[in-house]
């Protein structure tokens, strides 16, 4: 088995410090806000693992068929070398990639969390001794700097995770990756397609109450973490379908009149009954908007895949 390399952009303490600015921020703004990217603790993934199986949630499923379907045409369209994954996690989906590029010489996963990566980069190199792995602990939606390795390199960024990012933010984070882009690259996006309004709010907001025990997690990361005195029992979760700026909104609502304590951050928060805290907006989009959005970037949409049932698109876009 060959060795892999781990490489920490990101000093030792900047989840800590990223979580109290982003509380301190979220909570003393309004409306009341928190990101979801805290909502992935250890029990937070376990519960999402849970989402992907839901018969409501369809993103997961829809883009493991493209994947599986369409892999060879991005492997010839591509002749990558080199894949790099933003937000890599477990790498799971990687694997229909990885095994359908025959030139593939090395693996770049690009995750905040370093033990996800090396648990990741063990299991890859135990199916796949020959394979290259550089590890990169930083933050995707930051300018990165990409370890030398041979090109063309694919750059993928899947799971529809594009759509937690507000608009500006998107802009900000296309242009990073068009700024990785040389001449023969290419990225590749997943995005969940706008569709009819009831299916999109059944898939965050399942019968059996997963996905708001996952939405109210994020509560349980900033009690453990600052010292808060947040009960999830006191709030209710929402989901929502805001059409006009087509996307799905996750809420968290006081069941009543609240004072909430956050020693860490010296902070008092207060609620009251009916209001609402937003952690999560998730973009919906069309075939046009991806490539307009591409293109402000500095990008072209090459190709486009969906699954049979056109809910959700695998695109591969190249620098202009």
């Amino acid at each position: 088995m060959s060795p892999y390399e781990l490489t920490r952009t990101l000093p030792e303490d900047a989840t800590d410090a990223a979580l109290r600015a982003d509380v301190l921020h979220g909570l003393t703004q309004s409306p009341k806000s928190l990101p979801p990217k805290w909502f992935y603790d250890a029990r937070g993934s376990e519960l999402f693992e849970e989402i992907t199986a839901l018969d409501e949630y369809y993103p997961t499923r829809a883009e493991r068929e493209i994947l599986l379907a369409r892999a060879p045409e991005i492997a010839a369209a591509t002749g990558a070398r080199t894949l790099v994954e933003l937000g890599s996690g477990s790498s799971e989906k990687t694997r229909h990639l990885l095994d359908a590029l025959p030139l593939l010489h090395s693996y770049v996963p690009v995750d905040v969390s370093g033990s996800a990566l090396t648990g990741a980069a063990d299991t890859l190199l135990a199916e796949r001794p020959d394979l290259h792995v550089h590890a990169l602990i930083a933050d995707f939606t930051k300018e990165l700097v990409l370890p030398d390795t041979p090109g063309p390199r694919l750059v993928a960024f899947l799971g529809g995770t594009i759509g937690n990012l507000l608009p500006d933010e998107r802009a900000g984070f296309l242009a990073s990756v068009r700024a990785m882009l040389v001449p023969g690259d290419a990225l590749l996006l997943g995005t969940d397609l706008v569709k009819d309004e009831s299916v999109l709010v059944r898939a965050y907001d399942d019968a059996s109450g997963v996905t708001a025990a996952f939405n109210k997690n994020v509560l349980a990361v900033v009690d453990r973490e600052l010292g808060a005195d947040f009960d999830p029992a006191d709030f209710d979760h929402v989901a929502l379908w805001d059409s006009g700026q087509r996307w799905i909104e996750m809420r968290l609502r006081a069941r009543r009149d609240l004072t909430v304590k956050i020693p860490e951050l010296d902070l008092v928060v207060t609620f009251e009954a009916g209001e609402e805290m937003r952690t999560e907006v998730s973009a919906k989009f069309t075939q046009a908007t991806v490539r307009s959005e591409l293109a402000g970037a500095g990008m072209e949409l090459a190709h486009w895949w969906t699954d049979e049932a056109g809910r959700f698109a695998l695109s591969l876009a190249t620098a202009v």
